[in-house]
């Protein structure tokens, strides 16, 4: 674990990229608000106390859930892997930052969007490692509602098999898919259990509790040999009240009140 920065600074730095998000929303005209910002907290923990970014043999992430590019861009952002004046290039029409992440901007592993493909090439890059003896580790994150994806129990199946313990993935469960309730649309719970019948290092959390995901993330026994999944319960659009759990903000972009009343709520005016 990375120990520059204790829970009250992680804190404060996941409320700044949720304000970075929702300007950027209203700049821009981006949505997926809600998706955003509720996987937020989870890239906090890992790109800042357990993911290796800058050596030659680092870490890997993938956001599968890729509609939620603006949390990944503003989170290479804070971590000083792009520029301010790239970032503010999201969305126009010769810029490599589109609503789903692209391959040409750094520290994107995959371009994804096509929901249950992440995964699968995750674990092929577990497999590479493995093979090439690299001790890099792979970090995945999945949506709950991409759990309809059959590819992605597919892939549950192989890692298991091949006892591909350098990868870590999330869930981020924050209840919702583009068109309704994803407990609804599709039977996922019990979600910890089908994962464990599949041969995973289950844990199931708070994904808003950064001091919970960081403990989980340093303490994987050193003598695992199953991949590691962790269920993180989340709030869709979480931070801002009008927001949370409300699906409309799978598609809607702020306007100026709103972006300021949410930029009070977080604390950043």
């Amino acid at each position: 674990m990375n120990n520059k920065y204790n829970i009250s600074e992680l804190e404060s730095v996941a409320n700044e990229i949720r304000g970075k998000i929702i300007e950027l929303s209203y700049s821009n005209r981006i949505a997926h608000l809600g998706s955003s910002l509720s996987c937020v907290d989870i890239l906090v923990a890992i790109y800042w106390t357990v993911m290796n970014i800058k050596s030659q043999n680092r870490d890997r992430f993938i956001l599968s859930k890729g509609h939620a590019a603006t949390a990944l861009y503003v989170t290479l952002f804070y971590k000083g892997l792009i520029s301010e004046s790239q970032l503010k290039s999201l969305g126009e029409s010769d810029s490599p930052f589109e609503e789903h992440p692209n391959r040409n901007i750094p520290g994107i592993d995959l371009a994804t969007g096509s929901l249950g493909h992440g995964l699968s090439v995750g674990i092929g890059m577990a497999l590479a490692g493995r093979i090439q003896k690299k001790n890099y580790r792979i970090f995945c994150l999945l949506s709950d509602g991409e759990c309809n994806e059959g590819s992605v129990w597919e892939s549950a199946m192989f890692a298991s098999a091949q006892k591909l313990n350098n990868i870590v993935v999330f869930v981020d469960f924050n209840k919702w898919q583009a068109t309704g309730r994803s407990c609804d649309i599709m039977a996922l719970e019990p979600l910890k259990e089908k994962w464990m019948s599949f041969g995973w290092l289950t844990y199931e959390i708070n994904g808003h509790d950064i001091q919970s995901i960081v403990n989980i993330l340093s303490n994987i026994p050193d003598d695992n040999t199953k991949p590691v999944i962790i269920i993180a319960h989340t709030v869709k659009g979480k931070g801002v009240s009008f927001m949370e759990d409300d699906n409309n903000w799978h598609y809607r972009i702020v306007n100026q009140e709103e972006m300021i009343m949410a930029k009070k709520e977080l604390g950043l005016l």
